[in-house]
C-alpha cells in the first residue's frame, strides 16, 4: 500500500517558516513527504532534515528523495531532535515544521489497526514497536482505561466503556478493531450514538495517544525543537485536537512572556525576557481545503519565532 498523507495546511505551514533558500530546515514528522517536498521546492542550496518515527514512512521518504543531496532522512521520534542534529554536527536550524496528525496510510492500512472503520488487529503503534493497543485494552485495569478514555478522548461515557471492555475481555481477549468498536458502540446510549460522528472515534483517539505517548512526549519535543532554532528561526506546529493544541498554545505563550515584576516596580528585578514572538495567532484550513480533505477539518497551525539573543 502506498504511503499517502494529504498534507494539511501545506502552503500556510511552509509559508510560516519564511524559507531562506540557503537555510537549514527540519520536517520533524515527515510522513509521506508532502511538506518536505514543498520546503525543498523553496530551497536552493539549503538543507532539509526529514524525521519520522514510522519505518514505513522512512522507506517512502528514502525512495521519494533519492538522489537529492540536500535531504537527510532519519528514523527517530521528533522529541529526539537534539540528538539527531548533534549526530549530524548541526548546531542550529532556521525552521522546524511538525505535523502531529496521523497519516492516511496509517489510518487506512488494515495492518496498522488505527481505524474503527476496518476490521484489523488492534495495534496503533506509529513506530511498530513497544506497547500496542491490544496490550492496553487487555492489560490495563478498569480505572486506568476509564482515565485515559476520559482524559485523552474527552469521552463522557468512559466509565461504561471501560467497564464493558473489562467484562468482555474476561470471556476472551479483545483482538481486533471491530470487536472493540462494537463494545464501545453498545456502551454508549443510542441517542448519543447519533451525535458527533462514529461512537468509537474518541476512544480510538485516546488509545492511540496512550500507545504512542503523544501528549506525554509533546512538551519535551516542543522545548527541544525550540532550543535548536537559530535566532529568528521559526517553529510551526499543526495540531488536530484540542488537547495537543492547548499544550502547543500554552508553551508558545510561555516563550513570549517577559518581565513578571509588579507594575509598580521602577525597574525589573526578575530578569525575565521574552524568548520568542508569535508571527500570527493561529490558522485553520479554508472551507475549500476541508471540502477536499475532510480529515483537515480539526487542524490548526501555530508558530513561534525565536528572538535573537542580545
Amino acid at each position: 500500500m502506498e504511503f499517502v498523507h494529504k498534507s494539511v495546511l501545506l502552503a500556510e505551514s511552509v509559508d510560516a517558516l519564511e524559507i531562506k533558500e540557503n537555510g537549514i530546515y527540519v520536517d520533524a514528522t515527515a510522513g509521506g513527504g508532502g511538506h518536505s517536498a514543498e520546503i525543498l521546492r523553496r530551497l536552493k542550496n539549503g538543507r532539509l532534515i526529514a524525521i519520522d518515527r514510522d519505518p514505513d514512512a522512512v522507506s517512502v521518504l528514502t525512495e521519494r528523495f533519492k538522489g537529492d543531496d540536500r535531504v537527510t532522512i532519519v528514523n527517530k521520534n521528533f522529541s529526539d531532535i537534539k540528538q539527531v542534529l548533534s549526530e549530524l554536527n548541526i548546531d542550529g536550524v532556521d525552521g522546524i515544521l511538525a505535523d502531529l496528525g496521523v497519516s492516511s496510510y496509517q489510518l487506512d492500512n488494515d495492518e496498522r489497526g488505527f481505524s474503527f472503520h476496518k476490521d484489523a488487529p488492534l495495534d496503533m503503534r506509529m513506530d511498530k514497536s513497544g506497547l500496542s493497543a491490544r496490550d492496553v485494552v487487555n492489560g490495563y485495569s478498569e480505572s486506568q482505561l476509564r482515565d485515559i478514555i476520559f482524559r485523552y478522548g474527552e469521552e463522557k461515557f468512559a466509565k461504561s466503556i471501560a467497564a464493558n471492555i473489562v467484562k468482555e475481555r474476561a470471556k476472551k481477549p479483545i483482538e481486533t478493531t471491530s470487536e472493540l468498536a462494537e463494545i464501545i458502540k453498545y456502551s454508549i446510549p443510542a441517542r448519543a450514538r447519533r451525535e458527533g460522528g462514529h461512537p468509537a472515534r474518541r476512544t480510538f483517539q485516546a488509545l492511540r495517544i496512550e500507545v504512542n505517548r503523544e501528549l506525554e512526549l509533546l512538551p519535551e519535543a516542543i522545548d527541544n525543537m525550540f532550543s535548536v532554532l537559530n535566532g529568528n528561526g521559526i517553529l510551526a506546529v499543526i495540531t488536530f485536537h484540542s488537547l495537543e493544541d492547548r499544550i502547543v498554545k500554552q508553551i508558545f505563550a510561555s516563550y513570549c512572556k517577559g518581565c513578571e515584576c509588579p507594575k509598580d516596580f521602577p525597574v525589573c528585578v526578575c530578569g525575565k525576557v521574552p524568548q520568542g514572538e508569535l508571527p500570527f495567532k493561529s490558522i485553520e484550513p479554508s472551507e475549500a481545503e476541508i471540502a477536499e480533505n475532510n480529515r483537515s477539518r480539526s487542524a490548526r497551525l501555530r508558530a513561534v519565532r525565536k528572538l535573537p539573543k542580545e
